[in-house]
């Protein structure tokens, strides 16, 4: 009876995280290339799968874009990743930035399902957290943040 209510918990949970938004925005001003390739045919496991092939870094932390990163993950990220290497529900995200590539990162967090059923990377740590990934249905921009919160995480100035 206890792991049923924990799985029911739980489950509510993830259906009810984050804010549903409309993901339209135009990212090519940025640096970040929009084309649409999520078939799997075309899998690339430095990318992964989605519209993001490739997403221009500034060699510097933009202190804005991380500032809204930390307010999107406050909301839609805290309750199952902690900033550190520790397992909370997912994985940690410290080092996340240095062992993924950036297009990887975006097309992960926009777009999980393909991800989690195709990318080996990905599959693995289903197997060590159990839980898949909920779509937090993440903006371009969100994602862009949230991308840059990750870099401040992991000590980028």
């Amino acid at each position: 009876m206890y792991k049923l209510s924990l799985f029911i918990v739980a489950l509510a949970l993830f259906t009810s995280c984050g804010k549903k938004e409309n993901a339209t925005e135009d990212f090519s001003t940025t640096g970040a290339s929009t084309e649409k390739s999520a078939d799997p045919a075309t899998y690339d496991p430095n990318r992964g799968l989605g519209k993001f092939t490739t997403v221009d870094l500034g060699a510097n932390l933009d202190a804005a874009m991380a500032a809204e990163g930390e307010k999107i993950q406050s909301v839609k990220c805290s309750a199952c990743h902690k900033l550190t290497d520790e397992k909370l529900v997912g994985p940690g995200w410290k080092g996340v930035t240095s062992r993924n590539k950036p297009e990887w990162i975006m097309n992960f967090i926009t777009n999980p399902d393909p991800m989690i059923d195709k990318d080996p990377k990905v599959q693995a740590m289903l197997e060590l957290c159990l839980l898949r990934m909920p779509n937090q249905s993440l903006s371009d921009t969100d994602a862009r943040n949230v991308l840059e919160f990750m870099r401040k995480n992991d000590g980028v100035k």
